[in-house]
């Protein structure tokens, strides 16, 4: 079948990887998305762990479609909606994107909805309801130009939200985008990793889940569990696989969070317990500053305030002198890795980068800054 999975922007090509590695073939990145093709298998595999994607969209057809006419048409035409929407079943209509004729989503989801239902109704003479919150089947529409693409949805929620965090702060880095971030360091779990300013724990979190490769939302209800296909068995198998799937890490290094804010921190602990991480993570309620560690070599994470949603932009140039004056006179030798919004601030850490990438962090164009602390 053919896949198309959504991707934080600037993380393509380590979704397309993952994604590979997980079985997927003829695995092609674009903006902000991944098209691939994979069999029964690998995809309820890839539902399990993949880390960097945001949702999994199976395409069933596309057509050209210059106008509300021809959306109604080609949507009708599209697929064997009666097999696989009986009556009695539920759905919704997502729409992205548009054309000179279609710019208003919810026009265009509705067009969409009355096609099949049409079609229902002529046929039975009964038709399905729609259902935002619990539907059995997510219909997405993608409008590029003139031409339309139709999927199937295989999931209600996206599956950057594993569960495990309840409690974030006020600007949380979305689980994904720091597993995808976390790719780039490349660590590998036998070095030190500690983060100065942990927040909610994410970043530590999904470093340890990458390590041991542990499975992610596992007792998730998918809706590729409603359509007609659906292998029951092989996913029933696919799925105690991973359960099983018990990877020891005798030799994980120190992984050590600081947050200096108490209310923050007690989020952090949460999120830690919830994830099952607590033997791994060592959180401190304390300034990074008083942080003592006589180990040559290791990792260093920061995602600090970058003036746009938290923190006067004035008030930070001293916080990024304090890092990087910290940074120089205790952690020659290790790797630092910044989340930057912020150009203006990232000069007065006075460090020299050796790789700037490219990311989005919740629409705030960022980079992805690697120090090698001399």
């Amino acid at each position: 079948m053919n896949l198309i999975a959504s991707s934080p922007e600037g993380l393509e090509k380590y979704l397309a990887r993952e994604i590979f590695d997980l079985g997927g073939f003829n695995v092609k990145p674009h903006k902000r998305s991944v098209s691939f093709e994979c069999d029964y298998a690998t995809l309820y595999r890839i539902h399990f762990f993949s880390r960097v994607a945001f949702r999994f969209y199976r395409k069933v057809s596309d057509f050209v479609c210059h106008d509300r006419k021809t959306l109604y048409e080609g949507v009708r035409g599209s697929f064997d909606w009666l097999q696989w929407l009986p009556f009695d079943k539920t759905f919704n209509v997502q729409v992205t994107g548009k054309n000179s004729f279609l710019s208003h989503s919810h026009f265009t989801a509705l067009e969409v909805k009355n096609a099949i239902i049409d079609l229902q109704r002529y046929t039975w003479n009964k038709r399905s309801n729609i259902s935002l919150d619990n539907p059995d089947l997510i219909i997405h529409l993608h409008l590029n130009n003139d031409l339309a693409v139709i999927s199937l949805q295989t999931s209600i929620e996206s599956l950057h939200k594993r569960g495990y965090r309840p409690a974030s702060g006020n600007a949380p880095l979305k689980e994904n985008l720091a597993s995808g971030l976390l790719k780039m360091t490349e660590w590998d779990g036998r070095k030190p990793l500690l983060d100065l300013m942990c927040g909610s724990g994410t970043f530590l979190i999904e470093a340890i889940n990458q390590v041991l490769e542990v499975p992610l939302k596992i007792k998730e209800f998918y809706l590729f569990e409603n359509w007609l296909d659906f292998e029951k068995d092989l996913y029933l198998y696919e799925k105690k696989k991973a359960q099983e799937k018990n990877i020891r890490f005798d030799s994980l290094s120190k992984v050590i969070g600081y947050e200096i804010n108490r209310e923050v921190f007690d989020q952090a602990k949460e999120n830690v317990s919830l994830a099952g991480l607590s033997q791994y993570i060592d959180l401190k309620n304390d300034d990074f500053k008083n942080l003592k560690l006589n180990l040559s070599e290791g990792l260093i994470l920061c995602n600090p305030p970058y003036g746009k949603r938290i923190g006067d932009e004035e008030k930070l140039i001293e916080l990024y002198k304090e890092i990087g004056e910290f940074l120089k006179k205790n952690f020659s030798g290790w790797e630092f890795w910044l989340l930057s919004g912020n150009p203006k601030l990232t000069r007065y850490l006075k460090m020299k980068s050796s790789i700037k990438i490219p990311v989005s962090n919740g629409g705030i164009e960022c980079r992805w800054i690697k120090y090698l602390i001399r």
